[in-house]
């Protein structure tokens, strides 16, 4: 077993010291083990195959709950597409939650060798740490032969060594949601800079409310605030230079930023006990009016226009981007298109399972299902779409709020966990779970990231 499959299976275990508290909310969609029956269609030597024979695959998605259902419909109405074209094609869908699934199932499963058919992956780091074990598809020939190669916005994070081994399913930003009715009650107006955004929250704050929703439970929530600051105070380049050594985590505008998100955190900008708080809390702590703003990814307007889950806050919620520290400063923001499906190298062995496969892509990576997957459940495409398409997509006021939020970025970088190998996102998780929970300060805790990060670029990974 090579070094860095040795070093997946270490991080299964300390993820899963992190992730305790996740358990098993919302695993599989039945009871039968994802990986059961793999390889059993596939023909023996001297042995034929009749092509309507029956088969399976499995497909592991993270579309997982109520927030989610809009985009579990549009993959079941894909898989039931792809099973008709294909003739004996049964698809199981095996629902994990995204955390659990990317840093113990996942990891476990590619340790040993044997992932499912189909997953939910993140591009970088993931992708390319998986395609370097041979355990990834190459899907560079199928993306040609459907000619689609060249309509992604970007499939730099899914690239290793000029070959393609993923397709992302959406794209996103992170900023701002807030409740626009109580902004227009209180006379306040959306923040051009940081020190405008805290006296906003100081006005919420005196005015009994809590002025950011926020759960920390998983360490990804809180390190989005994170890693936005840090963007600002240091500039999103600093993040490139991290896995090259040419970039320290223990820079003082980094302590800057990690020490304004302690000090938003100690001025109680945020509900105490959210380091026990799950992801789905912070929304209910906006829909129910006790916190004014939220950061969060754009996916996260779903919620907020789905009468089922926000009620009677449905036309109430604005979104904006984090503002810049002073005014006039260009807008910088998180934008990518990391996460979508990864497809087992196995596959390539069988050839109705990997034809099953191409079946999968030409269904699922369409304009027809970009365009729905933004109409439905306002996830922004992946695929190259003109801005005043997306626009004409969706009349929703929150919708038109986050396409001004695209136009207005002046400069767009990845999310940190892109950038940098998996042991050094989880020092880093372990870091703000710990200034969160007032044990550590800035400085010491970035010492600690800064040591992960040299021992994995001693790695070589």
């Amino acid at each position: 077993m090579k070094k860095s499959l040795v070093l997946l299976l270490s991080l299964v275990f300390i993820a899963s010291a992190i992730l305790a508290g996740c358990g098993n909310s919302g695993n599989k969609t039945n009871n039968t083990p994802a990986n059961e029956g793999q390889g059993t269609t596939n023909s023996g030597a001297g042995e034929s195959t009749a092509k309507d024979d029956p088969f399976e695959i499995t497909i592991r998605h993270t579309q997982v709950g109520e927030s989610k259902k809009f985009r579990l419909a549009l993959l079941e109405d894909v898989v039931k597409q792809t099973e008709a074209a294909v003739p004996g094609l049964t698809i199981k869908l095996d629902a994990v939650d995204s955390e659990v699934n990317r840093k113990e199932k996942l990891r476990g499963e590619m340790a040993a060798g044997k992932p499912p058919e189909v997953f939910d992956v993140f591009g970088s780091p993931d992708a390319a740490l998986y395609a370097k074990e041979g355990l990834m598809l190459d899907l560079t020939p199928i993306i040609e032969e459907l000619g689609i190669k060249d309509k992604f916005t970007t499939l730099d994070p899914f690239t290793h060594e000029g070959k393609v081994y993923g397709l992302p399913i959406g794209g996103s930003i992170e900023g701002y949601f807030y409740n626009k009715e109580y902004f227009e009650q209180k006379g306040l107006t959306v923040p051009k800079t940081l020190s405008e955004l805290e006296q906003i929250a100081e006005k919420i704050k005196a005015d009994g409310k809590i002025p950011f929703a926020q759960s920390s439970k998983d360490a990804w929530i809180p390190l989005m605030t994170t890693n936005n600051l840090w963007s600002y105070y240091a500039g999103p380049e600093i993040t490139y230079g991290f896995k090259t050594g040419k970039t320290k985590w223990t820079d003082d505008s980094m302590i800057q930023a990690i020490a304004k998100h302690k000090e938003w955190v100690e001025k109680g900008y945020y509900k105490k006990g959210e380091l026990g708080f799950e992801y789905a809390d912070m929304r209910n702590q906006i829909i129910t009016g006790e916190a004014m703003m939220m950061m969060d990814g754009s996916w996260a307007n779903s919620v907020f226009r789905d009468p089922e889950q926000a009620g009677d806050m449905v036309g109430k919620i604005g979104y904006f981007s984090m503002p810049p520290v002073n005014a006039g400063d260009p807008v910088v923001v998180m934008q990518d298109a990391n996460n979508g499906y990864g497809f087992s190298n196995a596959v390539s062995e069988d050839p109705r399972k990997l034809e099953a496969v191409k079946q999968f892509i030409k269904n699922m990576w369409t304009e027809e299902m970009q365009l729905r997957g933004l109409k439905e459940d306002g996830v922004l495409p992946a695929m190259k779409m003109d801005l005043e398409q997306m626009k004409t997509a969706s009349d929703d006021p929150l919708m038109q709020d986050i396409f001004k939020g695209v136009s207005e970025i002046s400069t767009s970088f990845p999310a940190f966990d892109a950038l940098v190998q998996a042991e050094v996102n989880t020092a880093l998780s372990m870091g703000i779970q710990q200034i969160i929970g007032g044990e550590i300060e800035p400085a010491k805790m970035l010492e600690n990231v800064q040591a992960a990060q040299e021992a994995a670029n001693a790695t070589g990974e």
